[in-house]
């Protein structure tokens, strides 16, 4: 059983940045609404221009530097878990997002 959860943990390894990034992402689709309505309710009394302006550089910007500035750390998380299970705990994270976005009804 050892030698198995090794084995996964081996052939996920050489993309651990890639895994951080895209498990940042996915949180960013599942929960990114929450921040949207929090940014319309707080920019709701200012005029339509400033509030699409602000908008657009949250999306393009703000969210993308949000990857950036958080995949090293999340890889960071997952060099810190022992080889026997951070396979075990990289599928299981990305098992445990499908559900709760599963829970907010995206799937």
């Amino acid at each position: 059983m050892q030698d198995m959860l090794l084995q996964v943990t081996r052939w996920l390894s050489p993309y651990l940045a890639e895994i951080a990034m895209t498990l940042v992402a996915t949180i960013l689709v599942v929960y990114g609404d929450v921040a949207n309505k929090q940014i319309k309710a707080m920019l709701s009394p200012y005029h339509f221009v400033l509030r699409t302006l602000v908008f657009v550089l949250i999306c393009a910007f703000g969210y993308g530097a949000f990857i950036l500035f958080v995949t090293p750390f999340i890889k960071d998380l997952l060099v810190m878990i022992p080889s026997l299970y951070r396979g075990v705990v990289i599928i299981s994270s990305f098992l445990l997002l499908g559900y709760l976005a599963e829970q907010r009804r995206y799937i």
